[in-house]
């Protein structure tokens, strides 16, 4: 399988958020989700999965964000 970023799609208790995203975006997402199910359109996570997983490692590998919150005294 394709080494990708996303790895775990952690099930917790969701918040809903409406959000609109460019047709191109989409389409982009659910090429995401197959390869992440390794190329199989079948049993490939909901694209509904794969934005929040994104957003989190985002968050979690931004170093700039990081140490403005270490040096807001955030955690």
């Amino acid at each position: 399988m394709t080494r990708l970023k996303l790895s775990d799609l952690a099930s917790e208790k969701p918040v809903r958020l409406t959000l609109e995203i460019p047709a191109r975006l989409h389409r982009e997402l659910a090429e995401y989700a197959r390869a992440v199910n390794g190329g199989n359109p079948d049993g490939a996570p909901a694209i509904e999965l794969i934005i929040p997983a994104m957003l989190d490692r985002f968050i979690a590998t931004d170093r700039e964000f990081a140490r403005t919150r270490k040096s807001q005294g955030s955690s």
